[in-house]
């Protein structure tokens, strides 16, 4: 009979597609059997049933061709938070998670307006209407089905604090939700950034995940410049903009800052020490 310790065995299969293999397993097994990672290390011994045997193989098989774990079992964890995931957005990753770790480090009023563009999935957002209740969070997007499903994660949580809009970057918000009188307190993204003939872009995870989402020109920066660029109009004086970048883009991204008259502009380095997010704020007498 087949043991939960035989099907965790199958993990050096998945070595090759995978550089958590291991953890990969464990989660697919958990998602077949519908437990949590500590039941499996609880139970080594328990004998599965045939039909759940059967969901095992089907879910390995689908990581053995390379899908990303969060599309194959619709889930992705994110911050503090439990999010759906599907193959319309970029899966939240923990490099971003250092924008909302930032952000919550500011000196922002208690009842500050945020607003978080190209919101995918929802995760800043949602991280963000979590963690500071009093805050009213926006997330735009240009995708419906983003938007759906940044809907369905909100209500999942039940974050009263956080609106979903449809809006191509700044384009739809004066009629879709007009901005606060005096601007947004903080504005936040995590827009497209890839290079267009970056050869990451047909390896791994991002083999699966819609290139709208990844790709920004040439040099990868036709997006970035957009939001900094037009984001002087929809803060306050005093407001801050944060964005995620590569790791190679940090000094153009700083530069850009810059030019839009931002100060205080800095670059942060994210868990492996490369350059992940910048940000700056908008003067008072701007």
């Amino acid at each position: 009979m087949i043991t939960v310790t035989d099907l965790l065995g199958r993990s050096a299969e998945l070595s090759p597609a995978s550089d958590s293999a291991q953890l990969d397993t464990e989660l697919l097994l958990c998602h077949s059997l519908n437990v949590d990672r500590t039941w499996l290390k609880t139970w080594p011994d328990h004998q599965p049933q045939p039909a759940d045997i059967a969901q095992f193989e089907l879910l390995f098989k689908r990581r053995l061709n390379g899908e990303p774990v969060a599309f194959i079992i619709g889930t992705q964890g994110f911050w503090s938070l439990e999010l759906c995931v599907s193959p319309d957005t970029l899966i939240p990753r923990p490099e971003t998670e250092l924008l909302v770790e930032t952000a919550l480090q500011l000196d922002l009023p208690t009842n500050s307006q945020v607003l978080d563009l190209g919101t995918g999935t929802g995760a800043i957002a949602l991280a963000l209407a979590a963690e500071q209740p009093l805050w009213q969070v926006t997330g735009v997007d240009i995708q419906p089905k983003a938007l759906a499903l940044a809907e369905r994660n909100r209500q999942l949580h039940q974050l009263d604090n956080l609106s979903i809009y449809q809006s191509d970057w700044f384009s739809a918000l004066a009629t879709a939700r007009p901005q606060p009188e005096t601007g947004f307190d903080l504005i936040l993204s995590n827009p497209p950034y890839i290079e267009a003939d970056d050869q990451h872009l047909f390896e791994g995870d991002v083999r699966f995940e819609p290139a709208s989402a990844l790709v920004s020109g040439v040099d990868g920066l036709d997006d970035l410049r957009l939001v900094i660029g037009q984001s002087c109009s929809f803060l306050r004086q005093g407001g801050w903009l944060m964005v995620e970048h590569g790791h190679n883009q940090g000094a153009a991204v700083r530069e850009l800052f810059s030019a839009a008259g931002y100060h205080s502009v800095e670059t942060r380095v994210d868990y492996n020490r490369l350059d992940r997010i910048s940000l700056g704020c908008l003067p008072e007498s701007y």
